[in-house]
């Protein structure tokens, strides 16, 4: 257990760290499985709208520290590349 006052802060500004951090990868991982519906369902109109709302929630987590800049580029691909195939 943290005995010094700083320690103690630094516990508390974790907790609320770990929670915002947790917050942001949930969406971030939500609207990834939105673009990955859309794509299974053909549905080029949705699938677009999916990945661009997508990439700016990762593109801001990459911003943030939260995901590391070149995972968030690789997500980006990778989605990109699903909302490309569709006919």
């Amino acid at each position: 257990m943290a005995h010094t006052q700083s320690a103690k802060k630094r516990i508390r500004q974790t907790i609320a760290r770990t929670a915002i951090n947790r917050s942001v990868m949930s969406r971030v991982r939500t609207l990834r499985k939105k673009v990955a519906e859309a794509v299974t369902g053909q549905d080029k109109e949705a699938a677009v709208t999916a990945y661009n709302v997508f990439a700016s929630a990762i593109d801001k987590a990459a911003k943030k520290g939260i995901v590391p800049a070149n995972r968030a580029a690789n997500y980006k691909s990778k989605a990109a590349k699903a909302v490309a195939t569709i006919a």
